[in-house]
């Protein structure tokens, strides 16, 4: 029998692995009888939720998430963990009926919403995607995340791509989001911004799409507010972010604090800090260390802080305590640890990489190890979208005072 030919898993026109947990049907809906908006709420739609990274930020500034919509089911899970009196929806946007979700919320007393987030996938976009193809089809799902904006019209809406999405296709992307955006009434603002900026101890550079419902006398473009750690020199570090959790040996974890938090960054994701929506922890969650084979701990043992941990992959680094975490990735569809920890010779833990990410010790992740890194490195940094959504609620607010006078 002749030997089959064999295929380059990594050409373009191969088409990408697809996770065993991804619903690519009609969206199901969970959790309508307990949805519960408080009331005044400014109220949002968390479209490609992921993690829910949108959810959380904008939460923290005021808004409500109503719905996260994904189609991997870890992610819906975590979604739905972390949001109790929100509805979630697990499938695929492209199945589902914008104008039927309007009905069914108007239904139940939610008549408006003021800002469509979504996280769009970025694989097709991201150079680190060793299959990066333009052509890639979700390249496109944009369009899905633009329809809900036009059967929705909320006031805001932001979308959120991986700094590739600039330059896939010679900028074609960007132009047609932009357009788009403006033909359904919109003024757009578009930019690069870097996470580290905005108080997220990762350098992680993303493109923000932000675009305000054009009304006469009230609307004017959006623009982006200055990072308050926009210098180098003030940028988080991871030893800012994680010095505090418990020490493990491998395949150990913990599920408490043993010391006080040591820096503000610490305080603030422990519930302590000068946000007031971040609550407490009732234990420490996803603090667990990974099983490694003992080779694997000898590599990181032996790897200097800063330094690749592989020669042919130079990018997986032990992390320097002294300097911000490189960007966080997915790690594709079996993704193993990406970073070493600074001082334990370990892979770090999901409840790390979620501090490297801005998410609170109170959010936890479900799903496993495999599919929480999965979850982390793909999910929008909940502090990044704090800073950015903040001025929107006191635009949303001074239009609310001014409509009272009338």
């Amino acid at each position: 029998m002749a030997a089959s030919p064999s295929v380059d898993v990594w050409a373009s026109d191969v088409p990408p692995e697809k996770s065993c947990y991804i619903q690519e049907s009609r969206p199901t809906l969970a959790n309508l009888e307990n949805l519960q908006v408080p009331p005044g709420s400014l109220t949002m739609l968390d479209l490609f939720c992921g993690a829910g990274g949108f959810s959380v930020g904008a939460s923290w500034a005021g808004f409500f998430p109503v719905v996260g919509l994904d189609y991997l089911r870890p992610a819906i899970e975590t979604w739905q963990r972390n949001h109790p009196h929100s509805i979630s929806a697990l499938g695929d946007i492209r199945e589902t009926d914008a104008f039927e979700l309007r009905n069914l919320l108007a239904a139940r007393g939610v008549r408006h919403i003021n800002l469509i987030t979504g996280g769009v996938p970025c694989q097709g976009f991201s150079i680190a995607n060793r299959k990066h193809n333009d052509e890639d089809p979700r390249n496109f799902l944009f369009l899905e995340y633009l329809r809900f904006v036009d059967a929705f019209q909320p006031d805001y809406a932001i979308l959120e791509n991986v700094s590739g999405m600039r330059s896939t296709a010679g900028g074609r992307f960007e132009a047609e989001i932009s357009r788009r955006m403006q033909a359904l009434g919109y003024l757009v603002t578009v930019k690069l911004v870097n996470a580290a900026d905005y108080g997220v101890p990762q350098q992680r550079h993303r493109l923000l799409f932000v675009a305000v419902r054009n009304r006469p006398a009230v609307a004017k473009p959006y623009d982006f507010p200055d990072g308050a750690f926009a210098s180098v020199r003030a940028h988080r570090t991871v030893g800012e972010a994680i010095s505090d959790l418990p020490r493990l040996g491998n395949h150990e974890f913990a599920d408490a604090y043993d010391t006080p938090p040591q820096s503000v960054y610490q305080s603030l994701m422990r519930g302590a800090g000068d946000i007031a929506n971040i609550s407490p922890p009732e234990k420490l969650t996803n603090h667990h260390a990974p099983n490694h084979p003992a080779s694997t701990i000898a590599k990181i043992d032996n790897t200097a802080p800063g330094m690749p941990i592989y020669p042919k992959f130079r990018q997986r680094i032990r992390l320097a305590a002294n300097a911000p975490s490189p960007t966080q990735l997915a790690g594709g569809i079996r993704p193993q640890y990406q970073f070493g920890h600074p001082d334990q010779p370990r892979g770090e833990t999901v409840r790390e990489r979620a501090r490297l990410q801005s998410f609170p010790d109170s959010y936890e992740f479900l799903g496993g190890t495999v599919q929480s890194r999965v979850l982390t490195g793909n999910a929008v940094p909940p502090l990044m979208v704090y800073e950015v959504v903040k001025p929107i609620v006191a635009d949303l607010q001074h239009r609310d005072r001014i409509s009272s006078y009338v």
